[in-house]
């Protein structure tokens, strides 16, 4: 039997809450004691989501950012925000690291004394045919910036700035990958001729939701999983 108390301690380990403080730990958002069968995956609540929940008989929700849930629906939901886009978005993600092809994955950047990003090896190829591969995994990709024509070492990292930049290729990235590009890094992205790709934050948060499913179909085979 799945409760909304069993996925929370499944989560809670998945999501390494432990490190992050009280208010960033994620959990019950409202509380409910439903036995869950159908679960349904949003990154916000979506327009008309009474219909959505009745047409798909969802028992239970689980919303990455659900502060403007209507306090009219009647369902039990969970949600992790900042957990969530650190371990299945453009964090330390080492089911990305291993769709993206990355060996030799090490922790790479800091924030709070948490990971914020890896860096990884690939076989050595060209940066268009690499690019192919992001935008096959995420559906397409914001913007791409290329010096180099050869990739063998890719940064994958939640933020960017100067140092971060510097340090990716002091290290011997040729690729840094990042959800949105920003101008205050690019006299370091100009000076290290590093190879960029901005996914686009919601294409990260989309795939997070796609690997989420996974992780909890695989969890539990029975429990029925809705995107």
């Amino acid at each position: 039997m799945i409760t909304q108390q069993t996925l929370i301690e499944f989560l809670d380990r998945f999501f390494q809450v432990e490190q992050y403080s009280e208010d960033e730990r994620g959990g019950i958002y409202r509380e409910s004691d439903r036995t869950i069968q159908r679960l349904g995956l949003m990154l916000e609540p979506i327009p008309n989501a009474d219909r959505w929940i009745k047409n798909h008989r969802i028992d239970s929700l689980f919303v990455h950012r659900p502060w403007q849930l209507d306090p009219e629906l009647d369902i039990g939901v969970i949600y992790y925000h900042l957990a969530f886009d650190e371990r299945l978005t453009l964090g330390f993600n080492p089911r990305l690291a291993e769709v993206l092809s990355l060996r030799n994955v090490q922790p790479f950047g800091e924030k709070a004394g948490r990971s914020i990003g890896m860096i990884g090896e690939v076989l050595p190829q060209s940066v268009d045919r690499y690019s192919h591969q992001v935008r096959d995994i995420f559906g397409g990709y914001e913007s791409a910036i290329v010096h180099q024509e050869k990739v063998s070492k890719v940064a994958i990292v939640g933020a960017m700035n100067e140092e971060l930049v510097r340090s990716a290729a002091k290290q011997g990235a040729e690729l840094y990958i990042t959800g949105q590009f920003r101008i205050s890094a690019k006299p370091a992205v100009l000076e290290t001729e590093m190879n960029v790709i901005e996914v686009g934050h919601r294409r990260c948060e989309q795939w997070g939701l796609r690997s989420l499913s996974g992780v909890l179909r695989e969890r539990w085979t029975k429990l029925q999983v809705i995107l």
